[in-house]
């Protein structure tokens, strides 16, 4: 199983026919488990802000926790290869980045 992750933006003001996804990532729920130790699995899974600006701290500072104990969070490595610590950091790096490209895109999930 995994989760979808997409951004979009509105780009006709006037309308609400005009969607357009900027960013979209898809993610194991193997990570689940180091998500949520380094704190950021609500605003992955299902967060309750409607967009992107609104998770920038808190991605931030689960990336900082990643990126400080890489030895802590590898433990949480999926036994069966599917979800790694070494492709969980570069998954949310980027998620971030979007976030910050597009902070007034709308955030969407689905399973």
């Amino acid at each position: 199983m995994s989760l979808d992750i997409s951004l979009k933006i509105n780009t006709c003001p006037h309308c609400d026919f005009g969607w357009e996804e900027v960013y979209e990532a898809n993610i194991t729920h193997n990570l689940w488990a180091m998500a949520k130790a380094c704190g950021i699995y609500e605003v992955l899974r299902h967060p309750t802000q409607k967009y992107a600006w609104e998770i920038i701290p808190t991605i931030e500072k689960g990336l900082k926790k990643l990126k400080d104990k890489p030895s802590f969070y590898q433990k949480y490595n999926s036994e069966n290869g599917w979800g790694m610590y070494e492709h969980f950091v570069p998954f949310v790096e980027k998620y971030l980045e979007a976030c910050k490209k597009y902070p007034q895109a709308e955030i969407t999930t689905s399973c």
